[in-house]
């Protein structure tokens, strides 16, 4: 009987505070990686309404190409003046 008692009192003094310490610290990583995963997840909503106009650059792209080919028949046509 006396091990018996012996034992709950190293389960109390050792094995539970050591649980709660290692759990403690577990909880303090989860918490941290919490934390972390808000501040991605804020600042991505907020790059996402910056990159609303992105597609207006295909626009801008073709309309390029174009003043691009404008741009090189006008400077072709002024050739035989110079």
């Amino acid at each position: 009987m006396t091990l018996w008692w012996l034992a709950n009192l190293v389960v109390l003094l050792v094995v539970v505070p050591l649980v709660v310490v290692l759990a403690n610290r577990i909880i303090r990583a989860g918490t941290e990686i919490n934390a972390y995963a808000d501040d991605i997840l804020e600042h991505g909503v907020a790059l996402s309404g910056n990159l609303d106009p992105v597609p207006a650059l295909l626009e801008t792209r073709d309309t390029v190409g174009v003043v691009t080919a404008n741009a090189v028949t006008y400077v072709d046509a002024l050739k035989p003046l110079v």
